[in-house]
């Protein structure tokens, strides 16, 4: 088999000069050509180490007889954006990234790739990049950052600000907590959504065996891109792409995992926009399904007690994968060349688990505490939920649906009706839950801000606002169409769908109409109007009557990234891509 990069040299003339103006020897201009590409930079620590893993990659190629070339696509931090305009960027940036990654492969082409990254967006738009360019490669993810003084980690900060704006803790505390809570590199200590796409990549099958989520600093992590280098080179010569690997059985397999480890909603999102890449069709309904009846057994936060360094400690992805075995599809192919079942007995048998007991003892002696591997992942018949971690509820609010995370959610709001309290906008909702204008029994709503309105951000603030209050949180419910952050708790519910500015039934709620919510049915619903209770033909009637009023908002964005987004974004719940008309 001729590799791509010698049909380009014949074709291109210009490249070998080209490629040795850049620093490349002429003996090299003949190996297998691999482009490494990272969201390395000093955006933020998720990915300020991952030069350190691309030189461990560039080895690892060069090693095994290729010469690796390296690209970066710099990817934001939704923590550093959060609560200002900035976050709007934020989920397209995960277009941008896919699609500068489609540039920069496609331009010159390469026989294979290694693609790095660590957080909410540099992730899956890697992921989608990588699956767009479909040439052999696999994914090297960027770990996770220590947790602080006291186990504190970023995902706390929300309620240290709130408590803060309340004038429950000084501004000595506060600034403590600020300057503890992020000790090193790596992504967010807690199963937010970077933690979660990590393991969905080992978890599809595109990272290595035991990869996801290592502490940032462990030099196993620094061995796992040294060896990915050179397995790059090897799925080169052999011709096995990312469309060989990745199917609807390994979509499957995913979710479930999703389900044991409780994961971000925010892969509502991702992981159907990456399957649009390769053809296949998972939506919110993929998910629910298969989380009824999935046991939840990751004891982490944010809805656990500890933090995401201590994943890898319990076994990481091969021991979560092993508790919920018999569901699994081990058949499926894996970037090592071998099945899912293949690589986990070769796991089991060449001292992985040991390893990482060492690294546990290690831990519990720094923390000075004595944690059990089954302390951070459950076994299967000690599960911690036996209804997976998320819920898609529907109705007449969100005829198409809507996401709620009911692991991190009250029990007490499991089933409410509530009176409607709509803001059109994040920021006035937040200063009515800061200054007590929100009351015990109401659903809060935040709308236009879905993608098509103003780029989909997250709404953490006003959710760690009204969960960090003892009342509130087990009161009142948040409903947007917007989304919330991975760290999010409390009784949030997101990506509600068709969203405000597509004239979505949350478009129409006015203040005091009743709205249902049964998470065990599934239900979302308007149930009354103006603080009365109607039928379902009556509500209908007075909606149709409420929408002869709508009027189509002007567009937010007139130029640049976010008009394109806005204009081109598809629904949320098949995952926000960029949809263009054939």
């Amino acid at each position: 088999m001729e590799l791509i990069s010698q049909k380009m040299r014949k074709l291109a003339p210009e490249l070998d000069p080209l490629r040795i103006g850049t620093g490349w020897k002429k003996e090299e201009l003949e190996k297998p050509q691999i482009i490494i590409e990272s969201t390395f930079g000093d955006s933020h620590p998720g990915s300020g180490h991952l030069d350190k893993l691309v030189e461990e990659v560039q080895r690892g190629v060069q090693e095994e007889g290729g010469k690796g070339a390296r690209y970066f696509c710099t990817d934001i931090c939704d923590g550093e954006s959060q609560g200002t305009d900035g976050i709007n960027y934020s989920l397209a940036s995960r277009e941008i990234i896919a699609d500068m990654i489609e540039i920069h492969e496609k331009a010159t082409p390469f026989d294979g790739g290694v693609f790095l990254s660590s957080c909410d967006k540099g992730m899956p738009g890697n992921l989608m990049g990588m699956a767009r360019v479909n040439v052999p490669s696999l994914m090297v993810t960027g770990g996770t950052m220590s947790a602080g003084p006291n186990l504190l980690t970023l995902e706390q900060l929300g309620m240290y600000s709130a408590k803060y704006e309340r004038g429950e803790i000084d501004e000595e505390t506060f600034n403590w907590a600020k300057c503890n809570a992020c000790p090193s590199c790596g992504a967010c200590s807690f199963i937010g959504t970077a933690s979660t796409m990590q393991i969905m990549a080992e978890a599809l099958g595109l990272a290595l065996p035991g990869s996801a989520l290592l502490p940032a600093t462990s030099p196993d992590l620094l061995e796992y891109a040294y060896r990915a280098g050179r397995q790059a080179v090897r799925l080169a010569l052999e011709g096995i792409k990312p469309s060989d690997i990745v199917t609807e059985k390994s979509f499957e397999n995913a979710i479930l995992v999703h389900a044991a480890i409780s994961g971000s909603t925010n892969a509502l999102l991702h992981i159907p926009a990456l399957a649009h890449e390769y053809g296949l069709e998972i939506t919110g309904d993929t998910f629910d399904r298969l989380h009824r009846g999935a046991h939840y057994l990751l004891d982490l936060r944010p809805a656990g007690r500890w933090p995401a360094e201590f994943f890898y400690y319990a076994g990481g992805v091969p021991a979560i994968m092993e508790e919920i075995r018999e569901m699994l599809h081990l058949d499926v192919m894996t970037v090592t060349g071998k099945t899912l079942g293949e690589n986990l007995d070769e796991l089991r048998q060449n001292g992985f688990y040991d390893k990482c007991q060492k690294w546990l003892d290690d831990a519990n002696r720094k923390y000075e505490i004595s944690l059990t591997k089954d302390d951070i992942i459950r076994p299967y018949d000690k599960a911690i939920g036996t209804e997976g971690s998320i819920a898609v509820l529907k109705g007449n609010l969100a005829p198409e649906g809507a996401v709620i995370k009911h692991t991190a959610c009250p029990k007490e709001m499991f089933e409410a009706t509530l009176y409607a309290r709509p803001f059109d906008s994040e920021e006035e909702c937040l200063d009515a839950v800061l200054h007590h204008k929100v009351q015990k029994g109401d659903a809060v709503m935040i709308r236009y801000e879905g993608p098509k309105a103003s780029g989909m951000p997250e709404m953490f603030y006003t959710s760690e606002a009204i969960s960090s209050d003892a009342e509130l949180g087990r009161s009142i419910a948040l409903i947007t169409d917007g989304r919330f952050s991975g760290a999010s708790t409390g009784p949030v519910i997101g990506h509600c769908s068709p969203e405000a500015a597509d004239g979505g039934p949350i478009a129409l709620v006015e203040e005091g109409d009743l709205i249902y919510i049964n998470i065990q049915e599934r239900k979302l619903e308007i149930v009354g109007i103006k603080g009365e209770r109607r039928s379902p033909e009556e509500i209908e009637k007075i909606l149709a009557e409420r929408r002869t009023r709508w009027t189509r908002r002007e567009r937010k964005y007139k130029r640049g990234v976010l008009r394109m987004f806005s204009e081109h974004a598809a629904s949320t719940m098949k995952g926000a891509y960029l949809e263009f008309d054939d």
